[in-house]
């Protein structure tokens, strides 16, 4: 055996752009048709999908009788793991969580113990059954969301992993990604796929076209990983090494060593998948030779994965669903129908629209990924990102200009405006629609009359300028009527940021009760395939909001200091050389 790790370290329709002359802010007829019959098409595949979530109940079924049903949801993040206990009527029964040992053995890397994940894991699940009062014979299964695209690779006969987690902050292949970008090939395959699309039309070579790749993306890290140590390519080759997301690590040691799989969740999000093809990219693949041997199959969202072992974990039931976080979150809200958006403000900012069926091939930077699916229930999201959210309210924190993140919406509303002062969060660059991993980020307009309320409201307007920048993208490349925004994570607990978003957009935004929209969602759909719900109807009903956030009339107020922030993101840009 091998071991190639390294040593443990501790609705109303909406208007796409009030900004925008009013006649170029209207949807069309045609659009609203189309997404009216791709609605009209969903409603029948859910109503498909009860029917299978009915019969799983059945399959699922381990003979024994609970007075209460109750499902226990995973979520494993890059800084906790937690554990939550939902009922029927989807209140949470009990919470624990454990903070993860992230390791950094080197600047820009970021990883995590694999085995200790599993103990951690163990540990988590049974200290909130017990927190609940609860024991392993009253939960029907178990659902499991996972941060996407943090990997590791492992041996199928000793079952011992090569290397540690390695997670989606890892910049070890940065090298490898701006080599890429800027090669022949990769130029050869965009000028390719750009002519096919000019002949056929088809979506699949319009993505193509503008294929790009990206450090947050498993594909560069993999690929890293197979140069350094040529061992696990020979390993592949004899059958023995295995690849998996964090889902496939847990779930290959809870299953006691029985499921090598993931979900189209995950898989759409590492990169190394074609949603429009729905299977691993043959394409990608052969072009960085990467063998698809290692590769684990891909599941339904929500069906029946596998039993845990009571010699890993302590009891045996069964896991029912896996979903990655952000599709989660998306399920948790309950945003099933064609149009309806969901915005987690957390770390970043991570804007998601139902598209329907059909994966939507963007030339802007958003990212066509499976939501979910269920036998032959299908839906794709267009997901855009804004990397720098959270952290911009921690480095406010940091440098002294609040005290604690929670007094920020308090300190902005102090003043009555930002006194001319412009804040551009490109800390990791700008992300959709800007696309400049060269920008910096930066403040401008200040004065001597400047003070800290100026400089935390103009962070916060920001982080809701941003928002704007992506939900139009969104708007005018989809050309699908939006719904009212839903909002969750830790940021959206700022009144005067989530107001503002409202104002900018022109549309009702709803925060939930839940706090973890993630683990909701993935309880969610363990419940679907275990009977606790059997319909989307019944998650519909427990619906919970804590506040809606109306538009107020005041864009030609907010109109000329968006186009001025807008002049400051273009003043940031290609600021970093290529080096």
């Amino acid at each position: 055996m091998i071991s190639l790790r390294r040593g443990r370290q501790p609705s109303r329709t909406a208007r796409p752009d009030r900004g925008v002359d009013a006649d170029k802010s209207r949807i069309t007829g045609g659009p609203s048709q189309s997404a009216g019959m791709l609605k009209h098409s969903e409603k029948h595949q859910e109503k498909a999908a009860t029917h299978i979530f009915h019969r799983s109940r059945m399959e699922l079924d381990r003979g024994d009788q609970v007075r209460e049903k109750f499902v226990l949801a995973l979520d494993v993040g890059t800084t906790n793991i937690r554990a939550h206990i939902y009922n029927k009527s989807g209140s949470l029964k009990s919470s624990f969580t454990k903070r993860q040992h992230v390791i950094h053995p080197c600047p820009g890397w970021c990883e995590l113990d694999p085995e200790l994940l599993i103990k951690d894991i163990r540990d988590v699940c049974n200290e909130c059954i017990k927190g609940a009062a609860l024991t392993p014979d009253d939960i029907a299964s178990i659902g499991i969301t996972c941060m996407r695209a943090t990997f590791v690779t492992w041996d199928k006969e000793t079952n011992k992993p090569f290397h540690n987690l390695i997670t989606w902050q890892d910049l070890r292949a940065a090298n490898y990604v701006s080599t890429w970008n800027q090669s022949l090939t990769l130029r050869g395959l965009n000028v390719g796929a750009k002519i096919l699309h000019t002949v056929f039309r088809q979506r699949r070579h319009l993505a193509a076209s503008v294929l790009k790749f990206m450090s947050s993306q498993v594909t560069m890290r993999l690929l890293w990983v197979l140069d350094k140590y040529p061992e696990i390519r020979q390993l592949a080759a004899e059958g023995r090494a295995m690849f998996g997301g964090t889902e496939t690590w847990i779930l290959w040691n809870l299953t006691g060593f029985s499921s090598h799989v993931t979900d189209y969740s995950c898989a759409s999000a590492t990169g190394l998948f074609d949603p429009f093809q729905m299977e691993w990219s043959s394409i990608v693949c052969n072009l960085l030779n990467i063998p698809l041997s290692i590769f684990p199959k891909i599941m339904d969202t929500s069906g029946k994965f596998g039993d845990t072992s009571p010699s890993v974990i302590g009891f045996k039931l069964p896991i029912t669903a896996v979903v990655a976080d952000q599709q989660g979150a998306m399920f948790g809200h309950c945003c099933f129908d064609v149009g309806d958006v969901k915005c987690t403000m957390g770390t970043g900012t991570f804007l998601d629209l139902n598209t329907g069926n059909k994966p939507h091939a963007s030339i802007a930077g958003l990212y066509p990924i499976v939501g979910w699916k269920i036998k032959n229930h299908v839906v794709f999201l267009a997901e855009g990102l804004c990397s720098d959210t959270g952290t911009v309210l921690e480095w406010a924190k940091s440098i002294g200009l609040i005290e604690d993140i929670t007094e920020s919406s308090q300190v902005a509303e102090s003043v009555s405006d930002s006194g001319g002062v412009y804040f551009v969060n490109a800390f990791s660059g700008l992300q959709a629609p800007f696309n400049d991993d060269k920008a910096v980020p930066a403040f401008m307009g200040m004065t001597f009359e400047t003070g800290k309320a100026q400089l935390v409201r103009a962070m916060l307007e920001a982080v809701a300028f941003r928002f704007k920048a992506l939900y139009e993208t969104a708007l005018k490349e989809t050309c699908i009527p939006l719904s009212m925004v839903r909002v969750d994570g830790g940021v959206s607990s700022n009144d005067f940021l989530v107001q503002l978003m409202s104002d900018l957009v022109d549309q009702r935004i709803e925060r939930n009760q839940h706090g973890d929209m993630s683990c909701l969602g993935a309880a969610y759909l363990a419940g679907l395939a275990s009977g606790v719900w059997e319909s989307f109807d019944d998650l519909r009903a427990l619906r919970q909001c804590d506040r809606r956030f109306e538009p107020r009339p005041n864009w030609p107020d907010l109109k000329l200091h968006y186009r001025q922030w807008e002049s400051a993101v273009c003043r940031t840009q290609n600021w970093y050389s290529s080096n």
